[in-house]
């Protein structure tokens, strides 16, 4: 495994910005995991893991920590009975394909998160109905504490979330799914695949959701819609014209426009309804949302 240094992360994540990382690296076994967070200990240096680079907002500036972006064996799908086996760094689409192919439902929901095994295990991601936390069986994480298998319950799943934190590293998770006829699947899939295409800007470079919903009659969308913040732009970035709780990159965005519009749509929802929105996206470096005032 090599570690590479200066790698630009913009090249690396769905909306396109970000600066280098102080180390890079795609480990394709958990001995690889393992080594890297030892060369990480050795020189007190962080470690973060990317999967797909979706639902990521990286500093302009860089990030001072080793990222991961697990690959080979680490990435791999293997079907056991009824339970799916799937390395941290698998797409979640090839997992709901071997899924499909081995007649087995439950992972559906899966195809309207463009990211990987572990991010889904990260923020418990889930869709329509759906969620990483009511299939998962257990995840096997890595640390330079040692590793080990988690339960649910132990990873602390809720609503877009888990405990684990940077320097954890899902290298395995065991999904528990349900026999189900393929070409049922298909038809669920299709059927969820365009209704996403109607709803989301599919066919833009952003980052996925930016807010979570928050609890109220109006969804975060529906919130920065009637804020009148569709189409709403700052330099290369642009709140979606289509659905306003995504940011494109509308030609040469930078992570600071983002972050700017986040901020803006943080104040008139407050401002508006009263309600502070909570991010989503997962923010790597020196990118941070100020307290609403």
């Amino acid at each position: 495994m090599t570690i590479e240094e200066g790698v630009e992360l913009a090249g690396l994540t769905t909306l396109g910005t970000g600066g280098p990382a102080r180390a890079f690296a795609r480990p394709e076994t958990e001995a690889d995991v393992e080594e890297a967070l030892r060369w990480a200990a050795e020189r007190g240096v962080a470690v973060a893991t990317i999967g797909l680079g979706s639902n990521l907002l990286a500093a302009d500036e860089g990030v001072d920590a080793l990222v991961l972006r697990l690959a080979g064996g680490l990435a791999a799908v293997t079907v056991d009975g009824e339970v799916l086996r799937a390395g941290g760094g698998a797409a979640n689409a090839v997992a709901l394909h071997r899924a499909r192919a081995s007649g087995l439902g439950g992972f559906e929901f899966a195809c309207a998160i463009p990211g990987t095994i572990g991010g889904g295990v990260w923020m418990n991601g889930g869709a329509y109905g759906g969620e990483f936390s009511r299939v998962l069986e257990r995840v096997r994480v890595v640390s330079a504490d040692g590793s080990g298998w988690l339960t649910p319950s132990e990873l602390g799943l809720s609503y877009r979330h888990s405990d684990l934190r940077h320097g954890q590293v899902v290298v395995e998770a065991k999904l528990r799914l349900e026999p189900r006829d393929p070409v049922e699947i298909k038809a669920t899939v299709r059927e969820l695949n365009a209704r996403r295409k109607a709803a989301q800007p599919t066919n833009r470079r952003t980052f996925g959701s930016v807010f979570k919903n928050p609890e109220h009659e109006l969804s975060a969308g529906r919130m920065l819609e009637a804020c009148g913040l569709k189409g709403h732009r700052i330099g290369g970035a642009q709140i979606s014209p289509k659905h306003a709780n995504f940011i494109e990159n509308a030609g040469g965005a930078r992570t600071a426009e983002a972050l700017a519009l986040m901020v803006e749509a943080r104040r008139r929802a407050r401002e508006q309804f009263g309600v502070e929105l909570r991010h989503e996206v997962e923010l790597l470096g020196a990118v941070e949302l100020p307290p609403l005032t």
